[in-house]
């Protein structure tokens, strides 16, 4: 919807021009009213319109004046122009700049509607070419990781730039921070990179940037502080903060997926370097790849002891102590990762994947992948920790001697054949009346206790060690593989081969 702002002098015909119109019908909302030029301009400097309709004279400030004052500033605004009969030639003489129309009073209604849509179609032309592409970026993404037939790649690489002997392209892509875009549009951004010479950028989505560099320098160096050199820019203009990744160079755009998949890979370091940085491969190819050790039971100790602060402490410790500015970003997800599935862990154990507001795993997975910074990823599972404490404390109950005697033996004996039936004999109760005391007592059935504990078994094994997942089925007591993927992908949301992949991230 296009903003719209009105300059008269003349209280009457100001809410004429209000009302004259259906302005939701044309796709537009007045958003400043003024009376004079000095008053527009500073409501225009608190938040900018799209379609200026001013008057000629006014007081304080004029409409012409107005007009250079604003034009100055943002060369996009379409200007209507409302003069008298008496001012028309002055008017239409003294202003050089880009008018949309001049509109004799009294105001003719079907031409100012007819004017307005031929500034909102203007605008939308100026948009399209500024932001070049910018409805296209499904097909760019596509484009880029290598996913489209070979006549619609024809279509792409038309439009980019070729590649000349001894040239180099350096892609990267630019992460902008979404909250610092306030007064400024990204497209405003992509037109600003654009001025710079030998660069070709595309728009990739409502915050992101794909660009391309091409140059005879062969010093990576001096590349990357290029981009540095942009950031900086952009920080210091628009006050926008940004990150950006690179990838290695090419002089072929057969190689441009596997840039992409480069870049996009870095684009994870966010997490550790934040906005206002820049990436590429020889910034970290001394990081260390270290293991951070997570004392499983330790965690899954202090949830049950529901020890809010000291599981909280531990949280706090891991991601401020354990995690360096020099550590490898693979090593920060693997971390997280084997947070989740300990949590997952725990929620399954105790019937809470239902409960309200709980999140499953995949939905975790999703938002430790997103998060934009430590601060983030830590976040995620204080705020897990809690709520899974606060619904252990809303089922404080004591089981009994008996259910305490089974879940210590499926602690120790989960891998053998167990089953209700033979530990009612064992325990000389009847079968059914035991089934219902766990249920009520544990919030499960036995079977699905004794399954929660397989599987549960079955994660570690999948993320510490190099097992094959036929090995590990038969490690945690099923014989047969197909049946534990059914019951480990239900009890995680995902299958023991997509959780090792995630695992290699």
């Amino acid at each position: 919807m296009k903003k719209v702002m009105l300059i008269e002098d003349e209280e009457l015909i100001l809410e004429g021009l209000t009302n004259i119109l259906d302005w939701k019908e044309l796709n537009m909302e007045v958003v400043h009213k003024a009376h004079n030029g000095e008053e527009a301009l500073r409501y225009w400097k608190l938040q900018p319109v799209d379609i200026v309709i001013t008057d000629i004279e006014m007081p304080v400030m004029g409409g012409l004046e107005l007009l250079h004052e604003i034009r100055n500033i943002d060369k996009r605004v379409r200007f209507i122009i409302l003069t008298g009969y008496d001012e028309f030639e002055y008017a239409r003489k003294a202003i050089h700049l880009d008018v949309e129309d001049y509109i004799l009073k009294p105001i003719d209604e079907e031409k100012l509607e007819l004017t307005l849509r031929r500034a909102y179609d203007k605008l939308n032309e100026i948009d399209r070419k500024k932001a070049v592409n910018i409805d296209d970026e499904a097909g760019w993404l596509c484009f880029l990781r290598g996913s489209l037939e070979k006549e619609e790649e024809e279509k792409y690489l038309e439009i980019l730039p070729k590649i000349a002997v001894g040239q180099s392209v350096y892609g990267g892509v630019m992460k902008i921070e979404i909250e610092s875009l306030q007064t400024v549009k990204i497209s405003d951004l992509l037109v600003e990179l654009q001025k710079e010479k030998n660069l070709r950028v595309i728009y990739l989505s409502s915050d992101s940037l794909f660009i391309l560099l091409y140059t005879t320098d062969s010093d990576e160096n001096e590349v990357y502080k290029f981009f540095l050199s942009l950031q900086n820019k952009i920080e210091s203009t628009y006050d926008v903060f940004t990150f950006i990744s690179l990838a290695s160079p090419f002089n072929d755009y057969k190689f441009l997926p596997a840039c992409y998949r480069e870049i996009m890979k870095l684009q994870k370091y966010q997490v550790i370097e934040g906005y206002g940085s820049c990436v590429a491969p020889g910034t970290i190819k001394n990081r260390k790849s270290e293991d951070i050790s997570i004392d499983d039971s330790t965690l899954r100790k202090m949830i049950f002891k529901k020890d809010k602060e000291a599981a909280l402490s531990y949280i706090e410790d891991l991601f401020i102590n354990n995690v360096k500015k020099n550590s490898a970003v693979e090593d920060i997800f693997q971390m997280a990762l084997q947070i989740a599935m300990i949590l997952q862990n725990i929620k399954s154990e105790y019937n809470l994947n239902d409960r309200k507001n709980m999140q499953n795993l995949i939905e975790i997975i999703d938002r430790i992948y997103h998060a934009e910074d430590l601060f983030t990823l830590k976040t995620i599972f204080i705020g897990e920790i809690i709520q899974i404490i606060d619904y252990l404390h809303e089922d404080d109950s004591q089981y009994t001697p008996v259910i305490k005697q089974i879940m210590a033996e499926v602690e120790k004996k989960y891998k053998e054949d167990m089953n209700l039936k033979m530990l009612s004999y064992k325990y000389n109760m009847n079968a059914s009346y035991l089934g219902q005391i766990f249920q009520k007592e544990v919030g499960c059935s036995f079977a699905q206790y004794l399954s929660n504990k397989k599987n549960g078994a079955a994660k570690d094994l999948i993320l510490n060690t190099n097992m094959k997942i036929n090995d590990i089925a038969k490690e945690v007591g099923y014989q047969d593989t197909s049946y534990f993927y059914r019951k480990f992908k239900k009890c995680y949301g995902v299958s023991p081969a997509s959780l090792r992949e995630m695992k290699k991230y």
